[in-house]
């Protein structure tokens, strides 16, 4: 299990780097998509399977939308791909910096220190992340509340800016 969750990590990194290191919106909501399904993956080795399935539904529901907002006002024939020179060059910078920082903290890492939240069931009587949920609609249900409100007023908000030629604020995009 610590070998998969290892290799998940890795994967995880691997596609953040995608999204920092690349300019064009359609690769790096690829990168994006690819570092939501590989994280909602580490946290399902983490116990939290049902955390992991609603982030994951909610989050590419959102990037569907994003996605597609920003590739309309960014139409590029032919967008920056991960093998052009300027984003190989960002791609080796972005995973230097991560070497560096995994070599500083190699010694501090102890993989038999990672504990699935299921493997502490005889001090529970839910699972980890049904106890969390709870918790999440009975004393965060004002937030979620205003979440939702903040959600629906930037999809109006992006809409209004990417009305087209009639009367946007971004008319000469």
């Amino acid at each position: 299990m610590t070998y998969l969750v290892s290799l998940l990590l890795i994967a995880l990194i691997i596609g953040l780097v995608a999204v920092a290191s690349n300019p064009a919106p359609y690769f790096a909501a690829l990168g994006l998509v690819v570092a939501a399904g590989v994280g909602c993956g580490v946290l399902i080795g983490h116990g939290g399977s049902f955390l992991s399935l609603v982030l994951f539904l909610i989050y590419l529901g959102g990037m569907l939308v994003v996605f597609a907002y920003s590739a309309a006002l960014a139409a590029e024939p032919f967008p920056e791909s991960w093998g052009d020179r300027s984003v190989a060059g960002y791609v080796l910078i972005y995973l230097l910096g991560v070497s560096l920082v995994v070599g500083l903290f190699w010694e501090d890492w102890y993989e038999g220190s990672w504990v699935v939240v299921d493997d502490l069931k005889e001090f529970s009587m839910l699972r980890g992340d049904v106890g969390g949920v709870a918790v999440m609609y009975s004393s965060g249900g004002g937030l979620l509340i205003i979440s939702a409100w903040v959600l629906l007023l930037t999809l109006f908000v992006v809409l209004e800016l990417t009305r087209g030629l009639g009367r946007g604020a971004l008319r000469a995009v």
